[in-house]
């Protein structure tokens, strides 16, 4: 066949296997237990809805954010009660506990006579305006690190400084950036380094940019997410498009899906799309097709068989199931265990090779059988814990 003369299809060689940008590096910061930025995972964390003050509502909530996987939880601290109310907080949960500041800085340096783990500031609504020392936040910065609790600089694209709006005439992505490197410069003149900082925005390409262009910029570990994104199904959508470029570029060192309502559903949908992105793999991934014309076996049922048992496994390994033949050998074969299946039986591949066929009534059991043995096989080559990056590709594990 004569090649086109059209296409240099010989630059697609040099092209990687496996698309998607090594992890930013960042310095690492403590949160109590949690280690944020370096080679350490993606850490889920959400925000209470509940009053502060109230201890036993804010707590129960905790817990049920525990109970979802959750890593870190923020607790809001407008009023002095708030404040009050943390140390009694902090004593019944098992997650580090961050206390969210806005507008007075009085309730900041209250909150950190209280053994919280973390402190977010947003400095656009805490500085005095025109104020060029920052005094109310080198406060905060110098009570902080006396008392060895990290911040995050939260900066917010609705909250911005009236200068910075000024000087760029909205709020843009460079407009954020500046934002943050300015308070970054601001406490790292007081010796201080334990920083954590966010660019939020509600606009998706605002958000992008912007942590695409600080991650350029500044080594500090990243909390990224999609603010103020509203109501489930549409905020979950609008997170995963916002996050998934941010985290495939390899940024990212923490993570909230901000939804309207309760916040325990903000825990799954954060975890589904580091799992999509590959940024961390904890659990089997369960691929399927579509239920077409072609459909040649009862998918629904055997998917809804193997989704139970596979259940709580923390396997970082990747199974497609595939039920006709147009589409299915092929998608088998790059998963780690796959089946194509049609006809009344299927065809079960692992590690890219097929192994044997079994009637579609013994394919549930088969691929459990299979995946036994790819585990035994590949136990070596897994890491112990399973929020490492990417596992679940057969070609980054051989």
């Amino acid at each position: 066949m004569a090649s086109s003369s059209r296409f240099d299809v010989s630059r697609l060689e040099a092209a990687p296997r496996v698309p998607g940008k090594p992890r930013h590096k960042t310095r690492e910061v403590k949160v109590g237990a949690r280690v944020f930025g370096g080679s350490n995972p993606v850490w889920v964390q959400s925000m209470t809805t509940t009053d502060t003050f109230d201890v036993e509502a804010t707590v129960k909530q905790i817990h049920a954010l525990e109970e979802a996987g959750c890593e870190l939880v923020r607790v809001t601290v407008p009023k002095p009660e708030d404040a009050g109310a943390l140390s009694a907080i902090r004593a019944r949960v098992g997650i580090p506990l961050i206390c969210d500041i806005h507008f007075d800085y009085k309730m900041a340096l209250a909150a950190l006579d209280h053994p919280v783990d973390k402190i977010r500031i947003n400095p656009g609504n805490i500085n005095k305006a025109g104020d060029t020392t920052h005094d109310r936040f080198r406060q905060i910065v110098r009570k902080a690190k006396q008392k060895g609790v990290p911040m995050r600089i939260g900066v917010n694209a609705g909250s911005l400084e009236t200068e910075v709006n000024l000087k760029y005439g909205f709020p843009c992505p460079p407009a954020m950036v500046e934002s943050a490197l300015r308070y970054i410069e601001v406490a790292e003149s007081e010796g201080y380094h334990d920083i954590i900082v966010s660019l939020k925005s509600s606009d998706v390409l605002v958000a992008v940019e912007a942590y695409r262009l600080f991650a350029q910029m500044c080594d500090y570990p990243t909390h990224i997410g999609i603010t103020e994104a509203g109501k489930p199904p549409y905020a979950v959508t609008k997170s995963a498009a916002g996050l998934a470029p941010i985290l495939l570029d390899g940024i990212g060192d923490t993570i909230r899906i901000s939804l309207l309502g309760d916040p325990v559903p903000e825990i799954a949908a954060a975890f589904d799309i580091l799992q999509a992105t590959q940024r961390r793999v904890r659990r089997p991934e369960l691929i399927a097709c579509p239920t077409c014309g072609r459909l040649a076996i009862d998918l629904e049922d055997i998917i809804a068989k193997l989704e139970a048992r596979l259940n709580g496994k923390r396997l970082p390994v990747k199974i497609s199931v595939l039920g006709c033949i147009v589409n299915g050998p092929g998608e088998a074969r790059e998963a780690d265990i796959g089946i194509a299946a049609g006809n009344g039986q299927g065809m079960i591949f692992r590690n890219g090779e097929m192994v044997r066929r079994v009637p579609e009534a013994e394919i549930v059991d088969a691929l459990m059988e299979e995946l036994a043995r790819w585990e035994s096989e590949n136990q070596h080559r897994i890491p112990k814990t399973t929020d490492a990056e990417g596992l679940g590709r057969r070609k980054r594990l051989l």
